[in-house]
């Protein structure tokens, strides 16, 4: 997708005055955020099962490159091959060649942030293979010719009436029950069974399947997918050739381990138990088998991500691409997905987009934090975004990325911590400044060099002209 995360600003603005966002926004900060706190409650075990996951992963990452062989070592005993792809380009080019072989035309699709990562969609277009998104998100999303703006609900930006739109437009022979559905309702349940009937016949038609991977096992071979709508098991099974892209840092030593995550996953993305669907895939079809693939191929992808290991980013690759930073962020929660720019968006993004793109495209999405701590709170993982999203910004500062005037002030004002006299000097000076100026109404409407606060708010003037401290100890020695 192209990359906006320079615009942020821009994006973010933009967001804050969309209505259809606004409302279709709510969802995110109240029932996805409390019913993960409702189920997390309800399991005793929850926070055990948080340190086990990362325990986990810290040893995968430790020893990934002999669990990547294994799994590869599995995955060729049963049949099937494993495509080693170092950059996006590679794993386009790969997985459009398994296509030609096939002499493919039409492509189902189970939802990957990885095949957003890489730009699939759109390359396949251009080599003639139309890709069909089976995930009722992405199908939507691809309907509207957007991105996702979100990693488990690729179109929660989206209204109802805006979904029924989209459907009134690219559905205009729609029949259910041999009648003509007419005006297009906004009723959830119906909006889906429409879905559902015009995806029916794309399954069947489609030449081959692609699907992500939330897990890969390495003692196995099998590859993990969740899902709460079973298309990636139609996706996957219907067609000759099913192709799994995943990006390495999936891969974890056996189903035991799979079975602990599995526990946080669904409580942390949408206060479920467990997901609908978790199927496992192990190969291509055999002798005895009834259905499925033909031929069985993995496409796995760096992108970057081995330069992570042993950095201060390190921790970035523990994650299960649950969501619930996006669905706990105030910033997110407020401007969308879309505003970040870029294919991972909220905390998550904020932290890993940066070293995808390039700090000089993506340096205002680590300030895009309130720093609330909140994602790193219900991480299922427990990764410390927040002191990521710190070092990138020392980063930005110290390789004098950020505006000139942003770095002096940064710098004069860390000259000024460093010496307390001088700052409680300033504070003093300011604080009895504003208060003479704004006593008389009590705020500012405006202020200079403060429009970043005054833009959306007033900002109180200060009622006793005195700064905390000097309160503070008068009221101690009286």
């Amino acid at each position: 997708m192209p990359i906006t995360a320079q615009d942020f600003e821009a994006n973010a603005s933009k967001a804050l005055r969309d209505p259809n966002l606004r409302k279709a926004m709510d969802i995110i900060g109240g029932p996805m955020a409390s019913r993960r706190v409702e189920t997390a409650r309800e399991l005793p075990e929850f926070e055990a099962l948080r340190d086990e996951g990362v325990k986990i992963k810290n040893h995968v990452l430790q020893h990934i490159d002999l669990y990547l062989e294994k799994f590869e070592q599995q995955v060729t005993a049963r049949g099937g091959r494993v495509h080693w792809c170092r950059t996006p380009r590679e794993a386009r080019e790969t997985i459009l060649s398994l296509c030609q072989s096939r002499n493919a035309k039409t492509v189902t699709k189970g939802k990957s942030m990885v095949s957003e990562e890489i730009g699939l969609n759109d390359f396949l277009l251009e080599h003639g293979i139309q890709p069909v998104e089976t995930d009722l998100g992405e199908y939507i999303i691809q309907l509207a010719h957007e991105p996702p703006s979100h990693i488990i609900g690729p179109a929660l930006h989206k209204t109802r009436e805006q979904v029924a739109e989209l459907f009134e437009e690219h559905h205009p022979d729609y029949e259910l029950h041999g009648k003509k559905a007419g005006p297009r309702s906004t009723e959830p349940q119906v909006l889906v069974t429409e879905a559902r009937v015009v995806l029916r016949d794309r399954y069947f038609q489609a030449d081959v399947g692609i699907t992500g991977a939330n897990f890969l096992i390495a003692e196995t071979g099998a590859t993990v997918i969740v899902t709460n709508e079973g298309n990636g098991d139609l996706t996957q099974s219907l067609p000759k050739m099913h192709i799994v892209v995943s990006s390495i840092e999936k891969v974890i030593p056996n189903l035991e381990d799979l079975s602990t995550i599995l526990r946080v996953l669904a409580r942390s993305a949408t206060g479920q138990e467990m997901s609908c669907y978790t199927t496992l895939s192990c190969g291509q079809k055999r002798p005895e088998d009834v259905d499925g693939p033909e031929e069985f191929h993995v496409v796995l992808v760096d992108n970057g991500r081995s330069e992570m290991l042993g950095t201060e980013l390190q921790p970035l690759l523990r994650c299960i691409r649950c969501g619930a930073c996006m669905n706990n962020c105030p910033v997110y929660r407020s401007v969308g997905g879309h505003a970040y720019g870029w294919v991972y968006p909220g905390p998550i993004g904020a932290a890993l987009d940066p070293h995808m793109i390039g700090l000089e495209a993506g340096r205002h999405l680590p300030n895009a934090s309130t720093f609330c701590g909140k994602c790193e709170e219900v991480c299922p993982m427990r990764i410390p975004l927040p002191d990521i999203m710190r070092w990138w910004r020392e980063q930005a500062h110290e390789r004098q990325i950020t505006p000139p005037l942003q770095r002096w002030g940064i710098e004069a004002w860390a000259f000024a911590a460093r010496n307390p006299w001088l700052y409680r000097l300033g504070t003093r000076i300011a604080i009895a400044a504003l208060h003479m100026l704004g006593k008389d109404k009590g705020k500012f409407r405006s202020l200079p060099l403060a429009s970043g606060w005054t833009g959306g708010r007033d900002l109180p003037a200060p009622q006793a002209g005195e700064t905390f401290m000097a309160q503070y100890k008068k009221r101690k020695a009286s």
